[in-house]
């Protein structure tokens, strides 16, 4: 386990925003959980802070300011492994460390031929912030995938959560576990079997797509706001007044897709916030729905 004093959200969120924390505690896995239990109640107590899980920070918004935070964030070592030998011929379970991001995952899929996370290329996050947000992509959830979930608690430990034990929703996940700080560990995800050139085509055409129409390489943090239903996707309601392309300072609703919001280089959180709140009236006022934040926002 590593402490490190005073650091900034915007070298550990791909928007590039947000000020210094209090403290960030880097844990390696299960070994350091004992650890870290001690040295979160001593340094939430001395500091005065509150616990923050941080995965790859692929969905958050901070402010520029000082910000009251200890950071726990889970080193993304390891690989992922067989659970189950004797799965089936046609079915995989896999065990992945929470910490991986999910490209490495997916490079993993392509190499073992390992199909049904394809729709997922392209995205930057961790796999824990994917359990978090029960993170989808062009029709696949988290949710449709999991098996298992390892999760760490200072009161309970580590426990193994059945997916049909926990709650998911669009974009939100409940674990049924009453305490604060829960950090995810490990995952098992049911996959099937395919040839692995079969499944690196699929990647590359999910990919394809995205590319054409979101911006993937460059500073963002994802959609911004949830979908208010399937009949109003935020992206089109967001084009239709006008906050494609707009900018404010150095950060613009991209013009390739109004619902991502990017940083152009320098951009601040009071830039952000301000075309947030821009959008939400303009569309709130021309056709009476309320948007509400998919990222995180940490004022």
């Amino acid at each position: 386990m590593r402490v490190l004093p005073g650091p900034l959200l915007a070298d550990r969120t791909t928007l590039r925003l947000g000020g210094k924390a209090m403290v960030e505690i880097v844990v390696q896995g299960e070994a350091d959980m004992d650890e870290l239990a001690g040295s979160l109640d001593e340094r939430t107590t001395r500091l005065g802070g509150m616990p923050m899980i941080l995965g790859a920070g692929s969905n958050i918004l901070a402010a520029d300011h000082e910000l009251g935070l200890v950071l726990i964030r889970l080193h993304g070592g390891g690989e992922p492994s067989l659970a189950q030998q004797d799965a089936g011929r046609d079915t995989l379970l896999i065990r992945v460390p929470a910490g991986l991001r999910l490209p490495r995952l997916l490079g993993w899929c392509c190499t073992r031929g390992a199909k049904g996370l394809e729709p997922w290329a392209g995205i930057p996050g961790t796999v824990g912030g994917a359990v978090a947000m029960n993170a989808g992509s062009y029709g696949l959830e988290m949710a449709d995938v999991l098996e298992r979930v390892l999760i760490w608690t200072p009161g309970l430990g580590c426990v193994w959560r059945k997916a049909v034990d926990l709650g998911f929703g669009y974009r939100w996940f409940d674990s049924g576990l009453d305490e604060l700080v829960q950090l995810v560990l490990a995952v098992e995800l049911r996959l099937d079997r395919d040839e692995p050139d079969a499944v690196r085509t699929r990647m590359r055409q999910f990919y394809g797509r995205k590319r054409q129409s979101q911006p993937v390489t460059m500073a963002s943090a994802g959609c911004v706001f949830k979908n208010p239903s399937s009949e109003y996707p935020a992206g089109k309601l967001l084009e239709q007044v006008g906050m494609r392309g707009y900018r404010r300072g150095n950060m613009a609703f991209s013009e390739q897709h109004a619902n991502f919001l990017v940083n152009l280089g320098g951009g601040t959180s009071s830039d952000a916030f301000a075309l947030l709140d821009m959008a939400q009236e303009r569309v709130e006022r021309r056709f009476g729905l309320e948007l509400k934040t998919e990222v995180r926002v940490i004022a």
